[in-house]
């Protein structure tokens, strides 16, 4: 057996413990713990290699507190997750549009970009997004998978009919999806040229901030600047701060 194999085969039985769990502590290191108390020594260290083998077989999921868990069912198992990129887990998954129909389709099954952002600390340990940005951001997705847009964002939100009212359960689905995007036109709206684009790649499409950097013709590391910038003026509209 291989040392990456041996590394795998002890990851796979550390993680098969009730209550394990796997959590980026760096840029391409995981810390692998055998129980919730996150104060407690991992019981191994693995690099972006290893958690890409896990990913591919037998699979990982995410944890509902955070981080990655053991999938055991190898045929669903997600691909692996690219170098660099640990929140990216690729699968599938059914959503229904708001005429009721469902549809397959590719999504990130791991942490969003925002979630993932949102666990970014500085040197000083002060988290890199504030409460009212990472709402804002919430709030905004929310809205795109109400509009039953998920997967397409070559649109024109700002088409058609205003509709009046919310969220609210009295709406038929057609009304509450058309609602949806008046909100989403509003909110990029608000963001306003150069900071809509990148609400539309991270907060809508699930890019990862790398990603939209270079979709963007953006210098490099600046998308977090642009992120934030546009994340402030979404929290304003929505009155959040």
């Amino acid at each position: 057996m291989s040392p990456e194999a041996r590394v795998t085969a002890r990851a796979v039985g550390l993680l098969s413990r009730e209550g394990a769990s796997l959590r980026e502590m760096a840029p391409g290191r995981y810390a692998l713990r055998t129980g919730p108390d996150l104060r407690r020594r991992p019981a191994m260290i693995l690099d972006d290699a290893a958690f890409a083998r896990l990913a591919e077989a037998p699979g990982l999921r995410p944890a509902p507190g955070g981080g990655w868990r053991l999938v055991r069912s190898a045929p669903s198992a997600p691909s692996p997750a690219p170098a660099g990129r640990p929140s990216l887990i690729e699968g599938r998954r059914t959503v229904v549009g708001p005429d009721g129909r469902r549809s397959s389709l590719a999504v990130n099954l791991g942490e969003s970009p925002i979630a993932w952002l949102a666990r970014r600390r500085d040197g000083a340990g002060r988290t890199w997004l504030t409460p009212a940005e990472i709402a804002a951001a919430e709030m905004l997705r929310e809205d795109f998978v109400l509009a039953g847009t998920v997967g397409r964002l070559t649109m024109a939100w700002d088409a058609g009919p205003r509709a009046r009212g919310g969220r609210g359960p009295g709406q038929e689905p057609a009304e509450r999806a058309r609602a949806a995007k008046d909100r989403i036109a509003r909110a990029l709206g608000a963001a306003g040229p150069g900071l809509r684009e990148m609400l539309e790649r991270v907060c809508l499409a699930g890019s990862a901030l790398e990603a939209a950097e270079r979709g963007l013709g953006l210098p490099r590391r600046s998308g977090k600047t642009v992120l934030k910038l546009a994340l402030q003026r979404l929290a304003a509209h929505y009155g959040l701060g």
